[in-house]
């Protein structure tokens, strides 16, 4: 089968090989013939007194094109181009074209070409062409070859276009077909539900969506509706294409796959042509399932940033795919099945129950689901005895499934890299780092004085997250450069679901006691702690204006969770509150500075010891906090997850 398809290519190869050779073999033999010999005026009446010119012809004034007699052309001359002239209206004859010359004065050529014509009792006829003419022959050999070739170009291009667009085979006019695959009975789609790990109440939802296609009876026999649509909604990486793979491999119907993004084409009516050949195919199909990717690409909503008519085609699309959802009965057994990470910009009208009825949230997996996804990727790797999946699990709260297959990944080729039989926890551990932090850079050039700067910083928010409640107790801290930050501290935080104001403001104090380390040891401070301003600077403006944890502004909350001021240039509030925010955030702010100040003089000889144990080691770990300050006086079994909170 695969010869077959080798040759019927390479079969197309030669014809157009074929052609090409044919058409500039014509083109050089066209070229081969020399021009019209050049001669003076003294060679043309020499020629002409011995009655051998047939005719003249000047060409705007300054060109004359000799013809000769056919009784004095040899077998040696060149018949270059034609000219056909109308004689007495009644029939063409064809002059071979000989000789060229130009003139100066036409008058005086002309009078002595009369002179010469006299004086020699000479027949030979003289024309004017003033305007360009061309002849059908003529145009073919200077243009109609270009022509021909530029036709074979666009009709081999239109072919590739047609073919890359509706598939193989296909041609041009076929553009306005749906680009979605069909999987069907005939193909082997080997992922099920049982791959599908760490979602189980969206695959129970998905599940009975198989179900209604495969037993509806069992719904409609009480009256029910099978729902027309479904909508998976979760950040990137949660698995929505994964389900929806695992539902192509599950329903034993026809599945047709296929992007939002398929959708959009720079010609108009494109997509709307699509989703209408789309539906169609699914109606013939019937029962089915239509998954489309990313929906969001065309199902934003209406009105939202469309300048100058930008958005047409995409609203038209939009607007088709409405229709067609509508256009539906549960009689016809389609399901559409969609996914985007965007569920905050889809129209309205998209959204509505009788379009998609159904609407899944794919959630980052917690704990024990995140320990099954780990199950499920360490299935192919070679791993040591002592690897601890719960160990692991604990240690990436808030990773996705794609962020746990990278960490998978990234762990064998760290095992390589040193040279190893087996994967170990600390590769499963280093990946994790390399995936948060960034490459280590060991040779990266720095300073003595600002490597202790570095210390010191570290040091500060190593400290203070040991003491204080609410922070996230020290996992381990390091001075070694790794992706953009120059010293790093990873921390155990508490996977929690809400969020008291003393637990925001211990995280704010812990963010700013790096700064504050570098007030109390130099007297200054310095550029390193931009990251953690950025992150206190969120903290605080989300306490005092999204969660109404603040008593000046009260229970208010300027949050708008529809999008809708992302096209605002307008403030949801006043100047006069807007002040009062700005002063409230500042305050928060230097309160938690002065705090982590004042709890970093008083254990300033431990700050300086912690900070010259860094610097010797470069790396330190939990086990090195205690002995220097003594066992946490807090609760030390508050997380499950391992993450950068502070970069330098």
């Amino acid at each position: 089968m695969i010869d077959k398809k080798v040759k019927k290519k390479n079969n197309f190869f030669w014809i157009y090989a074929v052609i090409l050779i044919i058409f500039l073999g014509i083109f050089f033999f066209k070229s081969s013939f020399s021009n019209p010999r050049k001669i003076n005026q003294d060679t043309f009446f020499e020629i002409l007194m011995k009655g051998k010119i047939q005719k003249i012809i000047i060409k705007h004034r300054e060109i004359v094109h000799v013809y000769l007699k056919k009784k004095y052309l040899s077998s040696n001359n060149h018949i270059n181009q034609y000219d056909i002239k109308n004689q007495n209206h009644q029939k063409f004859i064809i002059h071979p074209l000989q000789y060229e010359f130009e003139i100066g004065d036409l008058q005086f050529f002309q009078k002595k070409f009369e002179e010469y014509k006299n004086k020699y009792n000479l027949d030979t006829i003289i024309d004017f062409k003033n305007q360009q003419e061309y002849t059908i022959t003529k145009f073919f050999f200077d243009y109609g070859i270009f022509l021909i070739l530029l036709i074979i170009f666009w009709i081999f291009v239109f072919r590739k276009i047609g073919s890359s667009a509706a598939g193989p085979g296909s041609q041009i006019f076929n553009i306005g077909k749906s680009r979605a695959k069909l999987f069907d009975e005939n193909d082997n789609v080997k992922i099920t539900f049982k791959e599908v790990a760490g979602l189980e109440e969206a695959k129970e939802e998905v599940e009975e969506i198989v179900e209604f296609l495969k037993s509806p009876h069992k719904y409609t026999k009480l009256g029910g509706k099978i729902p027309k649509g479904v909508l998976l909604i979760g950040p990137p990486g949660t698995g929505k294409t994964l389900l929806a793979k695992a539902v192509a491999g599950e329903a034993k119907v026809p599945f047709f796959s296929i992007s939002g993004s398929d959708f959009v084409e720079m010609f108009v009516g494109v997509g709307a042509s699509r989703v209408r050949d789309l539906f169609e195919k699914a109606k013939e199909k019937s029962p089915c399932i239509i998954f489309i990717d990313e929906i969001d690409a065309i199902g934003r909503a209406r009105g939202k940033s469309n300048i100058a008519g930008s958005n047409d085609e995409r609203e038209n699309t939009l607007n088709q795919l409405l229709t067609e959802m509508d256009g539906f009965g549960t009689h016809t057994n389609v399901i559409v099945l969609a996914a985007t990470n965007r569920s905050d910009i889809l129209d309205k009208a998209l959204l509505r129950p009788g379009r998609f009825d159904r609407t899944i949230l794919v959630d980052p997996p917690e704990l024990n689901e995140r320990k099954e996804i780990f199950r499920v990727h360490i299935q192919k790797l070679i791993l040591s005895d002592k690897i601890d999946i719960n160990f692991l699990a604990r240690q990436t709260p808030g990773f996705s499934g794609a962020d746990i297959a990278n960490i998978c990944n990234e762990s064998a080729l760290i095992a390589a890299r040193k040279n190893r039989s087996k994967i170990e926890n600390k590769d499963f551990l280093d990946a994790i780092d390399r995936i948060i932090g960034g490459l280590e850079k060991k040779n990266k050039i720095i300073k003595p004085n600002e490597k202790k700067r570095i210390a010191y910083h570290e040091a500060g928010h190593a400290a203070i997250s040991w003491l204080l409640e609410h922070a996230s107790p020290l996992v381990k801290v390091t001075i070694i450069p790794r992706g953009k930050s120059l010293g790093s501290a990873w921390y155990l935080p508490e996977e929690r679901q809400l969020t008291t104001p003393e637990q925001m403001k211990d995280e704010i104090c812990a963010l700013l006691a790096g700064r504050s380390a570098e007030e109390i040891i130099f007297n200054n401070i310095s550029t390193g702690a931009l990251n953690d301003l950025e992150k206190v600077t969120k903290q605080a403006q989300s306490m005092v204006a999204i969660f109404g944890l603040n008593d000046k502004i009260g229970n208010i909350s300027y949050y708008d969770s529809t999008g809708q001021n992302e096209f605002s240039f307008s403030k949801p509030y006043s100047e006069k509150t807007a002040q009062i925010i700005d002063e409230e955030i500042s305050k928060i702010i230097t309160e938690q500075y002065k705090r982590a100040k004042n709890i970093l003089k008083n254990n300033e000889k431990k700050l300086s010891i912690l900070a010259n144990e860094l610097l010797e080691k470069e790396v330190i770990f939990r086990e090195d906090l205690k002995k220097i300050f003594g066992e946490r006086p807090f609760s030390d079994d508050i997380g499950d997850m391992l993450t950068t909170v502070n970069h330098f």
